[in-house]
């Protein structure tokens, strides 16, 4: 498993989650990222971005060694088997779960349980201080040391062979005397090494909480606890109902999902990194560890498809009590429900040293007029599929009707939050769709709005339409063009095929032209030009597919969905983009958006193949 500057693929990376936080495990068995105890914490694992001070866990044989992975079936939980000259080993990595769900702090356990032969293991936890600001610190407690980043806190305990000292994991010692579960000689990192035998089990579990009390967790209870975490998502898994094409990689996309959804609150990440490069150059690194109205409303769509009811409502809720408070219309939150801050530059050098690595998103105060179309959508999805509005949704979203069709005729950043404001056509289309949905709305008696307001939207949808048809659409190029006057195609058009919107020939002709001059391979570049700047962008492929189904051409629809699925990892994760030419992975991962397009474009074209 080599690495480049002590840097893996990103191709190369699984996670595991435990609804709080995610953890990125490369192929030879190193966590590289975990933020503890949340998603949005300052990670204090973060070799991702800083190899040589970001922080680690890693659990690796001693020498040479082959190595592959999988996920239990229907679970978040992974094992990889190394295999090395002396002997095999299994290593188990899971995020635990409680009896009722998420624990209140975050519990990282490893199981190495040995196969065959002899396979001697070496182990670190290094915690990095890079996002925090701060030295790691070194506490000595009645219990044994704690290992303090901040305020976030960091304790570990395990076993070897079944002996357990959870009290005092610094002198546990195997049968040989040699040091298994101690610190190191250093104040900062914990460290140790095994050998594995046909039959042993060893262990270790790193508990961290931030700016509250420890748990020091009892080892046993922590190997119970990775069985039943295993049967928790196994449970999850029972209540997913798919059984159309591509089974297997639409589950574990709603598995890769639900690993982004914020339990504490039923936000969905977009992504769990933050700062790895789009390109070379490093020009394009932002965090996506906040909350997309827009992901969210394609999350909820999705997964009412495969009858998951409580991370439905409980994103639903989340985004209408997020509005409420702030009484307007964000194009993200943090996981909290909070107004985003400000960007930060961090002090990591960058994924191989593409930085800079920064917290916080510049597209935060944009205005984006398509989430006017992202708002009013989930709530129609949301009462199609069998719910109810409350009174106040239905004034905060009539409320949002009247503010769309004041704002249709403005300059926006569009849907690739672009720091130049136009009239971006995909913008105009969303408010297009924003008004439809609110007159569907009214028109089932979720929303009543008054005689004059539904007049209101009418009148701005057919003039919308008009607008459209006059400055979108280019005779020339016979495509929607990107904002008037330009003969850039967008890829964002592709979301619009199945809405209703405009002559049904003018769709047809930007798809193809989206796909001849956009398309390499199966995948797909979000707009003229940006081939330049960075990779293919996985969701753009599998809408494209999505859009040649659902215009009748199944056929292709079927051989693109099967190359790009094919252009998965090794255990069906994605990236935000893909470079087409040799298929390496950019951007965050695992990235919402892509494995959300994957669901959506395969249930669509199991849809358009049972009306054939």
């Amino acid at each position: 498993m080599e690495r480049t500057d002590g840097y893996a693929d990103l191709r190369g990376y699984a996670v595991i989650g435990d609804g709080r936080t995610v953890a990125a495990v490369a192929r030879d068995g190193c966590i590289d990222w975990l933020p503890m105890p949340a998603l949005d914490s300052s990670p204090v694992f973060a070799a991702l971005v800083d190899a040589e001070r970001g922080g680690h866990v890693s659990m690796r044989p001693v020498g040479p060694f082959e190595s592959r992975r999988e996920y239990v079936p229907g679970t978040n939980v992974l094992r990889t088997t190394f295999h090395t000259p002396t002997g095999e080993a299994v290593v188990t990595d899971a995020l635990v779960t409680g009896v009722a769900g998420r624990l209140p702090w975050a519990e990282l356990a490893r199981r190495v349980e040995g196969i065959s032969g002899q396979v001697d293991f070496t182990w670190e936890v290094a915690p990095g201080g890079l996002f925090a600001e701060g030295e790691v610190q070194r506490i000595e407690t009645l219990h044994g040391p704690v290992l303090k980043v901040g305020t976030i806190d960091l304790v570990l305990v395990g076993f070897e062979h079944g002996r357990t000292d959870p009290h005092t994991p610094a002198s546990t010692e195997a049968s040989d005397g040699s040091p298994v579960f101690g610190p190191s000689d250093g104040p900062r990192r914990f460290e140790g090494a095994f050998t594995t035998t046909a039959g042993s089990r060893h262990l270790i579990a790193l508990c961290g909480t931030d700016d509250e009390p420890i748990h020091l967790p009892d080892p046993h209870i922590v190997d119970q606890g990775i069985d039943r975490t295993i049967e928790n998502w196994a449970n999850w898994s029972t209540v997913f109902r798919y059984d159309g094409p591509w089974a297997e990689a639409v589950h574990r996309s709603a598995l890769a999902l639900k690993l982004l959804i914020y339990s504490p609150t039923g936000a969905i990440a977009a992504a769990a990194t933050t700062g790895l490069p789009e390109n070379a150059d490093g020009k394009k690194n932002y965090d996506y560890r906040f909350a997309w109205v827009r992901d969210l409303s394609y999350t909820v769509g999705a997964l009412t498809h495969f009858g998951l009811r409580e991370e439905t409502h409980a994103a639903v809720s989340w985004v209408l009590t997020t509005m409420k408070r702030h009484q307007e219309l964000g194009i993200f939150y943090t996981l909290q429900g909070r107004t985003p801050g400000g960007v930060e530059k961090t002090a990591a050098a960058g994924w191989r040293g593409i930085g800079p690595v920064r917290v916080g998103n510049p597209a935060s105060g944009q205005l984006q007029l398509g989430v006017y179309a992202d708002v009013l959508g989930v709530m129609r999805q949301y009462v199609e599929a069998g719910n109810i509005l409350d009174g106040n949704t239905g004034v905060l979203l009539e409320q949002f009707a009247n503010n769309a069709c004041r704002m249709w005729e403005s300059k926006d950043s569009g849907m690739w939050e672009l720091p130049k404001k136009r009239h971006y056509t995909t913008s105009k289309i969303g408010c297009w769709r924003a008004l439809d949905d609110a007159c569907r709305l009214a028109e089932l008696g979720e929303i009543a709005p008054a005689p004059e307001s539904l007049a209101r939207w009418k009148k701005n949808l057919r003039l919308i339409e008009r607008w459209i048809a006059r400055h979108g659409w280019s005779e020339k190029r016979q495509a929607y063009v990107m904002y008037p006057g330009s003969t850039a195609l967008d890829a964002s058009v592709l979301l619009h095929t199945t809405t209703g919107f405009g002559p049904e020939e003018r769709m047809r002709a930007t798809v193809e032209r989206i796909r001849d001059e956009l398309a390499v391979g199966p995948h797909v570049y979000r707009y003229t030009g940006v081939n330049e700047e960075e990779g293919s962008f996985v969701a753009c492929g599998f809408w494209l597919a999505q859009s040649l189904a659902e215009l009748g051409s199944l056929t292709e629809a079927d051989e693109r969905m099967d190359a790009l699925i094919g252009s998965a990892n090794d255990v069906g994760l994605f990236s935000e983009m893909i470079d087409p030419t040799g298929g390496a992975f950019l951007g965050n991962l695992p990235q919402g958006l892509s494995h959300l397009a994957l669901v959506n474009a395969a249930t669509a074209i199991a849809e358009a193949r049972r009306g054939e």
